[in-house]
């Protein structure tokens, strides 16, 4: 039950001097320091994964530059995903500008950060979906259960729009939340353009947990999106709140031991690969 390589399709990097990190303060003591591709590298090593892809962790477009310019420093990083207002009037402009460069594939409004759940849904996004869609660019959608009826609304309105739903939406796995996620997800999974990241669920748990605790949950996700939709990530550094890589590896291994060699190639590798068409 091996699988050949791996390619993490959700980490950050960022620095503490940049000041844009509106959701990083001290008292995420494990997280407030800088974390940059030299502290990843030896963990991408260790466990055969031959990229990743780097997401966006501050709501500026001068952090996406950032990003990108670290992606053609450091092979390790096979793609970006950054961040435009897509409500504002120069989001088209400023699309057009970034797809210039081929390591950007795509973009991810915090939603989870925003005061109103349903702004997916009603702000005047149409002409940066547009704008999206020609550059062939995906969509991280960033959300909570909350957000998915709102997330509904916009993917069906917008097919053509690849989007891929982050850490499963976050179910609270601390507190046993299960049923409201599940529908929410059901809902999403019946259209083609959308797939999940198998990500994020150790943070939701916390401390102490095990791959039992994570398994009604991830057995959901690929349930619901078969394993052709379904990507792996990491979500590291965020993810050294509840845990270590190895240890979301280990249990990411025992989770997929079901599944055949093919399907689990595609949940660790082909299908970041081809979702966000990795050079």
């Amino acid at each position: 039950m091996t699988t050949p390589y791996r390619i993490d399709a959700h980490q950050h990097f960022w620095s503490l001097a940049r000041g844009d990190y509106g959701w990083l303060s001290p008292d995420l003591a494990p997280l407030y320091r800088d974390f940059a591709p030299a502290d990843l590298q030896p963990l991408l090593a260790a466990h055969e994964v031959r990229g990743t892809v780097l997401v966006q962790a501050a709501p500026t477009r001068a952090e996406t530059q950032w990003l990108l310019e670290l992606a053609a420093t450091n092979d390790l990083v096979r793609g970006v995903v950054g961040w435009v207002d897509l409500a504002h009037g120069d989001a088209v402009p400023a699309l057009d500008a970034l797809a210039a460069d081929r390591r950007l594939k795509g973009v991810r409004p915090m939603l989870q950060d925003l005061p109103d759940p349903a702004w997916i849904a009603t702000a005047p996004l149409d002409a940066a979906v547009g704008a999206l869609v020609r550059h062939d660019l995906r969509f991280d959608a960033l959300v909570k259960p909350a957000h998915l009826p709102h997330l509904l609304a916009f993917a069906q309105r917008h097919p053509a729009l690849p989007i891929v739903i982050d850490h499963a939406a976050k179910p609270d796995i601390a507190r046993g939340a299960f049923s409201a996620w599940r529908r929410g997800l059901q809902a999403l999974a019946q259209l083609p353009s959308l797939h999940c990241k198998l990500s994020g669920l150790a943070t939701e748990a916390g401390t102490g947990w095990r791959a039992a605790t994570l398994r009604p949950y991830a057995e959901t996700v690929l349930e619901l999106f078969g394993p052709q939709r379904v990507i792996w990530g990491s979500d590291w550094p965020v993810l050294t709140l509840a845990g270590g890589y190895g240890d979301w590896v280990a249990a990411t291994d025992e989770l997929l031991a079901p599944l055949d060699d093919a399907d689990r190639h595609a949940v660790w590798a082909g299908n970041a690969e081809r979702f966000y068409r990795l050079d």
